[in-house]
């Protein structure tokens, strides 16, 4: 156990300094990445040429309820070129406490969660990923994560497009409208 929280950690290092690096030059989504639950490289550019809706969760918020919808939107538009990317954060209520592995046992017991999960990370403030402070800067302060479950849709060519706060359910018309629209695969 002790081994693989090092190799964790120092894949999460040099993603983070490769994120940094990139932070300061992006200009595309496809620039970052994030390290996967299951600890190995989570390029965005592996997602090239399909929308993506990034969502930073927690496992015990007032709208961890909407996994179920997540899913379902996955379930849904994953065949027209959606990928959900669920980003699993303690930033807010420190309502993310559990590590990697508890994060997904939750997520695929609790709602069959099948859609890519990352390593728990920072979305707000110094030390925010690289993605995180990326799109606050390419949207505005207003468009940053100010709870669980803030929603970023990144289009196929990797341009941020639209955001939905922790409010807007993955099924509302607006989000399903956005999704709709940037789906490679019409």
């Amino acid at each position: 156990m002790g081994l693989a929280r090092a190799v964790f950690g120092a894949v999460a290092t040099l993603l983070a300094t490769q994120g940094a690096l990139a932070d300061s030059r992006s200009h595309n989504a496809h620039d970052f990445t994030f390290v996967g639950i299951d600890g190995t490289p989570l390029p965005l550019s592996d997602f090239s040429g399909k929308a993506v809706l990034v969502v930073n969760t927690a496992s015990f918020c007032g709208f961890t309820r909407q996994y179920e919808s997540l899913q379902g939107l996955w379930s849904t538009y994953r065949d027209r070129g959606l990928i959900v990317l669920g980003v699993p954060s303690n930033d807010f209520g420190s309502q993310e406490p559990g590590d990697e592995a508890a994060i997904r046992d939750f997520c695929e017991v609790t709602f069959g969660i099948d859609f890519p999960l990352t390593a728990k990370v920072h979305v707000k403030g110094a030390d925010a990923h690289p993605f995180y402070r990326w799109a606050a800067g390419e949207l505005g302060a207003i468009a940053a994560p100010r709870w669980n479950f803030h929603k970023y849709l990144v289009a196929p060519d990797g341009r941020l497009v639209d955001w939905f706060s922790s409010v807007t359910p993955p099924t509302s018309a607006r989000l399903v409208s956005a999704v709709e629209s940037h789906l490679p695969l019409n």
